[in-house]
Parts: C-alpha cells; structure tokens; sequence
C-alpha cells in the first residue's frame, strides 16, 4: 500500500484534532494543515545527521533534511510514529527521542506541484558515535553527518539543494517549546 494512501491527523492552528485525509489530499494544493514529525539526531560531538530524500518523493525529492521525518496516523503519539520510521527508513531502532517543539510551515514544491502544510512536532535523539545505519533507498538517497553550529550557514549558502522546513525544525533547539510558525516558502 502506497504511503499516499494512509490517513493523516488534521489540525488547527494550535495542534487540536479536527479532522482526517489521505497524505496525498493534505499534500495537494493549498494544503492541509496536518500533524506531522521531524527527527533531529545529534551524535556526541554534536553533528547532525542529514539524510538526502530519494527521488521517488512526492515532496522534495532529492533534498537534504532532517535524519527522518512523517506523519503519525489520527491519534498515535508522534514519538511512536518516529520510531517506526526512523526503523523503516535507517534501520535504526532503539532511539530514545524527546519533543523538543513544534514547527509549523507550510511550503510549496514547484516541482512536484505538492504542498506541506505541517505542525511539525520536532523530536530530538541522541546517537553513539556513527551509528550502523542501512537507509532505504526507497526513502533515503544518502546520509550524512553535519556539524549542527554551522548549519544554518551551510543551508543558507545553498537553499535549494535543502528542504524547506530543515532551518525552521533545526531552530527549535535553541527556542522555547511553544510552536515557530515559519512563513510562506518555495521551494528553492
């Protein structure tokens, strides 16, 4: 079954519940605003992995984020719903992850035609130093690990080739945990 097809947690603004859809109908424009999770992990000398989305996407294919990130189903926990991904994805289990804030966005990709519209709930592990990781090449083109004090400069001398919600997710560790809204961004 197509990952298009499962249900999504539809929001409002401040994260309550209010509805249900397909990943593609929440994906198509405008946009839905839906529950969604994105997974920071640091390693002991506090670089980032990055992982570079496959080009089978729907949204952002090929672009470098976060080491994972998706949508929980209606009413699972988004710590739950990371876990099973960060397996599927990275074959990485056993990540002990914690909300660290919520991010909401919504961005455009001119490529696909497809929208993100997310409360983004960012959740942050902690790695040993290189973890075995086997990505999925279904999911994950490449891997990498980013030194997390200078990223925000490597993102900005390069926009397109990272996804959109990268800087906002990254920017949560440095702020409180009430929900940054970052605005209206293309693609690239």
């Amino acid at each position: 079954m197509s990952r298009e097809t499962h249900l999504v947690e539809l929001v409002d603004p401040t994260g309550r519940a209010i509805g249900q859809a397909t990943v593609d109908a929440a994906h198509r424009a405008p946009g839905q605003l839906h529950r969604a999770f994105s997974v920071l992990l640091l390693d002991p000398a506090d670089r980032l992995l990055l992982q570079r989305r496959a080009a089978v996407k729907t949204r952002f294919p090929l672009r470098w984020a976060n080491a994972c990130c998706g949508h929980p189903a209606p009413g699972e926990p988004p710590v739950s719903a990371a876990g099973r991904r960060l397996a599927e994805e990275l074959d990485l289990t056993g990540v002990d992850l914690t909300e660290v804030g919520v991010y909401v966005y919504r961005a455009d990709d001119p490529e696909t035609g497809r929208v993100e519209h997310e409360y983004d709930h960012v959740l942050l592990g902690r790695v040993a130093a290189e973890p075995v990781l086997r990505p999925d090449p279904t999911e994950v083109a490449a891997v990498r690990w980013e030194p997390l004090a200078g990223l925000p400069t490597v993102i900005a001398a390069d926009p397109a080739a990272y996804a959109p919600w990268l800087a906002g997710v990254v920017a949560t560790l440095a702020g409180p945990s009430s929900p940054q809204v970052g605005g209206r961004r293309g693609g690239g």
